[in-house]
């Protein structure tokens, strides 16, 4: 999995991930700490994405920046 971790932020960045990063996204919020963030990049918007954070307790911020979206994701 193409993750990097600093001490209160882990940068899951899925253009480096082979086939679908879901399993990854996932994986990578359960291991997420309550007072962790999540700095997901990816090369399109993961709109699907947004219901399952919803879902499961979380906030997010979206931008984008040139072809490259960075969406936030926090414990709600």
């Amino acid at each position: 999995m193409a993750t990097d971790s600093t001490a209160s932020e882990t940068i899951l960045d899925v253009r480096e991930i082979d086939g679908p990063p879901f399993d990854d996204i996932v994986a990578a919020l359960e291991d997420l700490p309550a007072d962790g963030r999540l700095h997901l990049i990816a090369p399109f918007e993961p709109k699907p994405l947004y219901e399952v954070l919803e879902s499961r307790g979380f906030t997010r911020e979206t931008e984008r920046l040139d072809d490259v979206w960075h969406v936030f994701v926090e414990h709600a």
